[in-house]
């Protein structure tokens, strides 16, 4: 029997390190391909992607932060994207929307920090611009330990407010996630909670009522602090799922929705039906807490015609 010849398999054994070498730089300069455009592509299309001390900050297509640093994040999770603002001894944060709306279905899901938040106020509102401003309002009046918090509503017309509600929740806000709706037509405006209206305030110019269908608004979402008071700790509120079904407002003072049927749209013919307003009642009867219509002290005049014809 011929002896075996191993001298090919030592040749193979001394090219194995540069093979591993040319296969790991391909790898290499594959992914750098790969990764380059989608950078460029994200930068292209508005997404913006910057570090600050080990903290990535994803820009997203509709909010932009406006105040707070790095304490205004979105984060992104797969399909999910969260808000995430927060506010300590120092300063708040905030997001506002980057185009202006006149008339939307604006909805967002908020969780509210669990810890004593007695000097903050959470705002979720729409505003239009200017000293005559427009403006609809839901805050969240954060509360001592132990006590719960306060949903406040509220209406500017011109720059007039004065027309709160506020409501005690049915449930821990600090718990789970919850919805809040503002639904905004030339017909009226609607504040959902979790899919049940708890107010509506309706388009009665006929009688002298004020209401905002001129301006167009931004979304504005900030924690901050109630007054020259300081919270004690780190407060944070999350907020998912926003979605804003709206008529967009170009800088030609033309509304997307010009050329739209209404029909397409619900929500721009929208108001309370029978069932919804009875569903509406019975929260205002067990977790209304403040009404501007009730208050004779402050308005002895009468607050406004409105209170007469909703009462």
């Amino acid at each position: 029997m011929q002896p075996r010849n191993y001298s090919h398999f030592s040749r193979s054994k001394k090219l194995l390190p540069f093979l591993a070498f040319i296969i790991l730089f391909a790898i290499f300069v594959f992914k750098a391909d790969i990764i380059a455009p989608l950078k460029l592509s994200a930068a292209r299309g508005g997404q913006q992607i910057t570090s600050h001390e080990n903290d990535t900050i994803l820009i997203h297509e509709r909010l932009a932060a406006t105040e707070g640093d790095r304490r205004a994040k979105i984060l992104e999770d797969g399909e999910t994207t969260v808000h995430a603002l927060s506010l300590d001894k120092t300063s708040g944060s905030g997001f506002e929307s980057k185009e202006e709306f006149l008339f939307g279905k604006i909805g967002m899901k908020i969780k509210l920090p669990p810890t004593d938040a007695a000097a903050t106020v959470s705002t979720y509102y729409m505003s239009s611009e200017g000293e005559q401003q427009d403006r609809i309002e839901v805050e969240f009046i954060g509360n001592s330990t132990g006590d719960p918090y306060t949903l406040h509503t509220n209406v500017f017309v011109r720059g007039k407010g004065e027309r709160e509600q506020r409501f005690f929740l049915w449930f821990d806000p600090t718990r789970d996630f919850h919805n809040y709706t503002i639904v905004w037509n030339p017909k009226c405006i609607i504040f959902y909670v979790d899919d049940i209206p708890i107010r509506e305030f309706k388009n009665l110019e006929e009688f002298g009522v004020p209401f905002p269908n001129a301006q167009p608004m931004r979304i504005y979402l900030s924690v901050g602090t109630d007054g020259d008071s300081a919270p004690s700790t780190t407060a944070a509120n999350s907020y998912s799922n926003f979605s804003a079904d709206a008529c967009v407002w170009s800088q030609g003072n033309t509304s997307s929705c010009d050329s739209t049927d209404f029909s397409s749209k619900t929500w721009l013919n929208m108001e309370l039906d029978v069932r919804n307003h009875v569903r509406m009642q019975r929260i205002q009867k067990s977790y209304k807490k403040y009404d501007y219509c009730w208050d004779k002290a402050r308005f002895p005049d009468g607050p406004g015609p409105e209170c007469g014809i909703y009462y």
